[in-house]
């Protein structure tokens, strides 16, 4: 059994969180859509370069195991260049909510993707 951890979040726009995705790091490695619906995104699997991925779909109204609306998760990213991370994510369409700076665990920063789900970037991978 292989063991990891995955964000899942859930889109009104799962086209336009794939294109952001893309252009963050993410490569694509699943699609699956809902037959007669091609932008109806029923499960995507993106992984991100330093291990890991996120889960995500199009919103399909109220399921047990997502949340209750779109735009409404969070998901830390661990990269060495958090400066490259933040500068994609905000010129593919996110917003910055935290400029990249040092802390002392870390450079990191913050911005939304473009339904409001907030990414973290941060050097710092764990105690």
């Amino acid at each position: 059994m292989t063991v990891g951890l995955w964000a899942t979040l859930t889109y009104r726009d799962a086209e336009t969180a794939m294109t952001w995705l893309r252009a963050v790091g993410f490569t694509e490695h699943e699609v699956y859509r809902e037959d007669g619906d091609p932008s109806n995104v029923a499960h995507a699997e993106y992984l991100w370069p330093a291990g890991g991925g996120v889960m995500f779909g199009s919103y399909a109204g109220e399921r047990p195991t997502w949340p209750k609306q779109p735009g409404t998760g969070s998901a830390y990213l661990m990269t060495d260049d958090v400066d490259r991370a933040h500068d994609a994510a905000t010129a593919a369409g996110g917003a910055s909510l935290q400029a990249p700076h040092d802390e002392p665990y870390g450079r990191t920063a913050a911005v939304t993707d473009p339904e409001g789900n907030i990414w973290s970037f941060g050097t710092y991978d764990g105690a």
